[in-house]
């Protein structure tokens, strides 16, 4: 896509719908923008299509991953592929962000899996025990890999509540050639005022912020308090925009990495 504006694209481009994936739980569509000779896939989730949640704002799942994407670009980390929350579509207002193209075999980008409990752990970082369906021990594991932790911290500011193996993917850079190795797809569940935190990229849980994630965070903090903070307010909450704040304070005050509180909260299916 070099030399076309990606975002422009998105929001004002035309949109038509190619298909549906049924597997998700609010209607989310495969859809295509073009404008003149630019054209592009896309991910469209209409707000109609949203399903009620008991812990967030009804019509509110959109906004929250435009804002997402907003985080990711404004942090510099490019862990979130380009969104926008646009005004229009075939199904009204909505989500539309750049599709990344991912093979079956890419389902957790070969950086999040389910291995039997006897196996090797090797370079994986153990995440919990459980059982399979038939009963065998397994380990659910995740790669020890910076692009995914780089992607760990993104959701421990984003209060990421529902961070599945099958929503990390690799980045395509034909699509948006600034997109890290990693990014995670599917933050509508992000932001709330409250602790929402469930992840399978628990494997650095209290381990110490390096000096550049410190930095990164205390950058990110002062445009919270700047330009980003006033985007954010057109599309979150103000009580959300302050707890991304206080969520920020919070990594930089402690110097590590959040550690769960009682149970693990993984989510499920974790794929």
């Amino acid at each position: 896509m070099t030399g076309v504006d990606l975002l422009s694209l998105l929001r004002e481009g035309e949109l038509t719908v190619e298909g549906r994936l049924v597997v998700a739980s609010n209607l989310t569509l495969l859809g295509r923008v073009t404008h003149g000779g630019a054209s592009v896939r896309c991910v469209y989730k209409p707000i109609s299509g949203e399903q009620p949640l008991w812990d967030f704002p009804d019509g509110t799942l959109a906004a929250r991953e435009a804002a997402a994407y907003e985080v990711s670009d404004a942090a510099g980390w490019h862990v979130v592929p380009p969104t926008v929350l646009r005004p229009d579509g075939p199904f009204g207002a909505g989500m539309c962000q750049a599709w990344m193209e991912q093979g079956t075999a890419s389902l957790g980008a070969g950086k999040v899996d389910v291995i039997p409990a006897s196996a090797p752990v090797g370079a994986w970082l153990p995440i919990l025990e459980a059982v399979d369906g038939d009963g065998s021990p397994v380990l659910l594991v995740h790669a020890d890999d910076p692009g995914l932790r780089r992607l760990a911290v993104f959701d421990a500011v984003v209060n990421n509540a529902d961070r599945k193996g099958g929503h990390v993917l690799v980045g395509d850079r034909t699509v948006a050639p600034s997109l890290a190795g990693v990014v995670g797809v599917d933050h509508g569940v992000c932001f709330n005022a409250d602790p929402k935190l469930r992840t399978v990229l628990w494997g650095w849980a209290g381990s110490a912020l390096s000096a550049a994630e410190r930095s990164s965070l205390a950058r990110l903090r002062g445009l919270v308090d700047g330009a980003l903070g006033a985007t954010l307010r057109g599309l979150l909450a103000d009580e959300e925009v302050a707890a991304t704040a206080a969520r920020i304070d919070a990594l930089l005050t402690r110097g590590t990495m959040p550690s769960p509180e009682g149970r693990m909260p993984v989510p499920w299916p974790v794929f």
